[in-house]
């Protein structure tokens, strides 16, 4: 076991060292829930783009380059030991580019495409009320949505209108703390 702190320990490896340490605390620190991967953002131009690593969390992509350049540079170190270490270093980051873009372009096929869908979406839609009336405080409604599919969602309306069962209405305003839409008359909104 000495070898390998040794290895670890000598140049080019030991630059790269301290990083590792602060990666592994870092996911750790994710693993008890003290921090969000994603909080960072997800890389979309500047340097990451230009280097070819957009399109996935920041933390991820530092995390994989220090990983496959300190990995890389042990290997070197121990396997190329007359080639000078300024080189290895070189070598191992280059090759640690090669790879974590590689792995960016493989986690970005199964990553969701777009944000998710949320009930503010149907928000502007029309609907059709589907209980024998809709009150301030009761009803519901059945909603299409662009993508062709379809939910029943409970609805109130503000005020006195003769929304019965089969009437077309627009949803016009969402409550998240109710968990319902305000809805009015279609006829009265397009009016």
């Amino acid at each position: 076991m000495g070898g390998f702190f040794e290895a670890v320990l000598s140049f080019p490896t030991v630059v790269l060292t301290p990083l590792l340490i602060v990666v592994i605390g870092y996911w750790l620190v994710v693993v008890v829930g003290g921090a969000d991967p994603e909080g960072d953002g997800v890389g979309e131009g500047g340097f990451l783009g230009f280097l070819g690593l957009a399109g996935v969390p920041v933390s991820v992509v530092l995390s994989l380059l220090i990983v496959f350049a300190w990995f890389a540079t042990l290997a070197g170190a121990e396997l190329l030991g007359a080639v000078p270490g300024a080189l290895v270093l070189a070598a191992a980051v280059v090759l640690a580019w090669i790879v974590t873009r590689l792995a960016v372009l493989l986690i970005k096929r199964f990553l969701p495409a777009g944000t998710e869908p949320s009930r503010a979406d149907f928000v502007g839609l029309t609907c059709v009320v589907r209980t024998g009336k809709v009150t301030r405080t009761f009803g519901q409604a059945e909603v299409h949505s662009p993508d062709g599919s379809s939910a029943i969602v409970q609805v109130r309306q503000a005020g006195n209108d003769d929304l019965r069962a089969g009437t077309e209405a627009l949803l016009y305003d969402v409550d998240p703390d109710g968990d319902f839409f305000w809805i009015i008359p279609a006829d009265i909104a397009k009016s």
